[in-house]
Parts: structure tokens; sequence; C-alpha cells
């Protein structure tokens, strides 16, 4: 799978396996460069291709996807020519939030500084079951980019995989693969914990529909929404849902 991946060249790929339940199946998502436990895009695209192959006029359709860390619950609606796809990603995790002296090399590891951000809000790594170092900016997006030789360790010293870049002014973010050179357009494993690292410093309200932009910076603009549910912390999760359109299809022999 790794190798296929590798081969059609994909920012991310998933691969189905079925179950001997119809709308249940294994999941596995590679990078070029590794296996992810989970990922946003790939499953609500999994799904939504799914619903296009097997629910025939059916408008509505629920789907469990199996990853190696965690069973992702996904409803999908057909809306005319496209699928709007709504995923569950559980609870979140938050972690430790950071100082401004332990933001630093973080900050100018991205070409940011302390004048791009605010002590209202703090850098802190969230997860809905892929840990992304959450970045909060007033300004300074469009100069953002990775600085850093390897980032993805300096990362691993807060236990975070990959970082988003999130202007909480105009709710539009950024993120890349650890090397700098590949800028994701829309990232639904990102968009989930920024969801709860909204609520979490009243950026946002609880069931609050939250618009997520991302994309703008290389021509591709795309929105996410995400809602954090239930202000009970112990059954609170984070919905994230996109609108998904299936322009091709091809067959491997």
């Amino acid at each position: 799978m790794l190798q296929l991946t590798q081969e059609m060249r994909q920012f991310e790929s998933i691969f189905l396996m079925a179950t001997d339940q119809s709308s249940t199946y294994h999941a596995r998502i590679f990078t070029m460069e590794e296996e992810l436990g989970f990922a946003g895009h790939p499953v609500l695209g999994a799904a939504s291709v799914l619903h296009y192959l097997y629910t025939g006029n059916q408008t509505d359709a629920d789907w469990s996807l199996i990853l190696p860390e965690k069973e992702i619950h996904v409803k999908t609606k057909q809306q005319g020519d496209y699928y709007t796809a709504l995923m569950n990603q559980g609870r979140p995790t938050l972690g430790r939030a950071l100082t401004l002296a332990e933001s630093l090399p973080f900050l100018h590891a991205l070409n940011l500084s302390l004048e791009n951000v605010t002590n209202n809000y703090p850098l802190q790594m969230v997860s809905t079951g892929l840990p992304y170092l959450i970045v909060p900016v007033t300004t300074g997006l469009a100069q953002a980019r990775i600085l850093h030789s390897n980032f993805e360790a300096l990362l691993g010293t807060i236990d975070a995989k990959f970082v988003y870049i999130f202007d909480v002014n105009t709710n539009e973010g950024r993120t890349w693969d650890n090397a700098g050179l590949v800028e994701d357009i829309a990232t639904g494993s990102a968009v989930g914990p920024v969801g709860a690292y909204l609520v979490e410093h009243s950026l946002a309200q609880y069931n609050e529909t939250v618009i997520i932009n991302q994309g703008c910076f290389v021509g591709r603009p795309s929105k996410l929404s995400v809602r954090v549910s239930n202000q009970n912390k112990p059954d609170l999760e984070v919905l994230v849902s996109g609108d998904v359109y299936i322009f091709a299809q091809g067959q491997i022999l």
C-alpha cells in the first residue's frame, strides 16, 4: 500500500477492506512516507465513494471505518451531484499549553515571531487521532513556512506529529508535510483539533458550527465545518464535515 501511494504520488491514500457487515470497512491510510493512524480527508472521501458505489438512490447512509488506532463513524448525504460527509472524531485530547518562551523554537522554525501571536491564545498540542501543534496567530499567516531541518523531531518533543497554523481573525489555516515541501489544501484531521482548541479558549461555543478556510495560498481554497458537541466533557464529541465531489475513477489491475 505504501508502494502504491508512492507510485501514484498522492498526498494521502486510503485502502478499504470489506467486512461481513456491508457498512463497515477496515481502512489503512498512507502518505508517501508512512502509514497514518488517522487522517480526515481520506475518511470523508472514502465514505462518499462507498455511498456512490453501493447505496443506489439512497439519500442518507452511515458508515464505520476501522482504522488501526480507532473506529470512525461517518454519515453521508447525497446532494445532487456531490456528497456531504460528516465524521465523528470522538473526544479530543488537549496537551499542555506552551509558554511564550517554550513557543519560541516552534515560531522560529515556522518563520514567525512573538509579534505574530498573543498571550491570550497559546500554542498547544491537540489530537482527535492525529496530534497537531495548533499555532494560533493574529498576523503573519502568509509568511509562514517550515524552516527547521528536522521539524518532525522538534514536534516530537511535545508529542505532536504535524503543525497547523491558524489565523484566529480570519479562520484560515495552513499545514504542510514536515519537510515543508507540500502544502495541504484541506486537512480534516487538523480541523477537529482546531475546533476543540477554539472551544477550550472561548473562541467558539459548544454546538456552534465553525467554518475553517484553507488552501488559498496554493490556489485551491476549501472550506470545512467543525462543531464540538455537548458541554459535558466526558461525552464531548468533535464533528467535522465537508463536501465531496467524485471527479474520476480508475482500476488497478
